[in-house]
């Protein structure tokens, strides 16, 4: 005579895969295997395994980029979306008149306003400091600068181009470094540095350039996209030899052309970058988003608040 088992399996009841005493009726979600109270993970939709859950893990650390945030898809995107927006900005000022565009009077950066002839000749009456005055001279137009509140001209300035060598330049710059950083730090984060860059770079501007001149294009913040690989390449401790010697190739062409070339938006465009990387590298793990963008908010307000300062002086 044959006793019964009390083993389950032995009956044709289901088990644990991971406890096979144990009578269960669950299965994991993912990989269908009968699971035990004590195995039992929530999920979205039920429940799933233990394995399951590791491996779910496992693929979101994959996921992440190298100081936190999502690791981007497609690296190149927003640089291809920046490349974009530069190349229509630099058609429609081509399409209204290039140098004598009124857009680009618009979206460069003038510290001061300028009442400027329309001869297109680039003469100004410099002692006319006020739209009211400058409306009384005859063929004459006035060009608002920040300190007259075109506060956009900040970062209108880093997306406007006028001459092709200019756009094309920098542009290709753009396409070697972008999806460099971006594959380092995220999309979003890459992001915030490439604007920070180019506010920096506004804002040295504003201090050092000549008030009457004005500034266009993206060389501010491309700087700033060599100065946040040197931070992150450090940090990684990557060898960082090739950006080195663009970053020198960078300075010489600026210093052979400063009469031309915004050296002050440059520098502060390489200063901005590097600052802003080094809070996203150097963010202590624990808490580590919210101390990145804690500490690049923090960044954005002392720039503008920079920008306050030298309006007022200006006015």
């Amino acid at each position: 005579m044959t006793q019964p088992s009390d083993d389950p399996a032995a009956t044709g009841v289901p088990t644990c895969y991971r406890h096979p005493g144990r009578e269960t009726w669950i299965r994991c979600q993912r990989c269908n295997r009968p699971i035990c109270p004590d195995c039992m993970r929530d999920a979205a939709v039920g429940f799933q395994c233990p394995h399951c859950v590791h491996k779910a893990n496992q693929g979101s650390r994959q996921n992440r980029a190298m100081y936190g945030g999502e690791r981007s898809a497609d690296p190149r995107l927003t640089s291809y979306v920046l490349i974009g927006i530069n190349a229509v900005i630099w058609l429609v000022i081509t399409a209204t008149g290039g140098a004598r565009s009124r857009l680009a009077d618009v979206f460069a950066l003038a510290p001061t306003g300028l009442c400027a002839l329309d001869d297109g000749s680039g003469r100004y009456y410099p002692s006319v400091n006020d739209q009211a005055t400058c409306a009384m001279l005859p063929t004459t137009t006035w060009h608002a600068g920040v300190a007259d509140g075109a506060w956009w001209q900040l970062i209108t300035s880093v997306f406007t181009h006028v001459e092709i060598w200019h756009i094309a330049m920098n542009m290709f710059a753009l396409f070697l470094f972008g999806p460099a950083l971006e594959g380092i730090i995220g999309r979003t984060r890459f992001l915030a540095v490439y604007l920070l860059a180019g506010l920096g770079g506004s804002v040295m501007v504003l201090y050092l350039s000549n008030e009457n001149g004005s500034t266009v294009g993206a060389s501010g913040a491309l700087f700033g996209l060599l100065g946040a690989l040197l931070v992150t390449a450090n940090k990684a401790r990557l060898n960082s030899q090739w950006l080195v010697q663009n970053l020198m190739l960078g300075v010489i062409v600026t210093v052979v052309g400063w009469q031309a070339i915004s050296w002050q938006g440059h520098l502060g465009g390489f200063l901005g970058g590097a600052a802003a990387a080094g809070i996203i590298a150097y963010a202590p793990k624990g808490n580590r988003s919210l101390i990145q963008w804690g500490g690049l908010a923090a960044l954005t307000i002392g720039l503008v608040w920079l920008a306050l300062v030298r309006i007022v002086q200006l006015g």
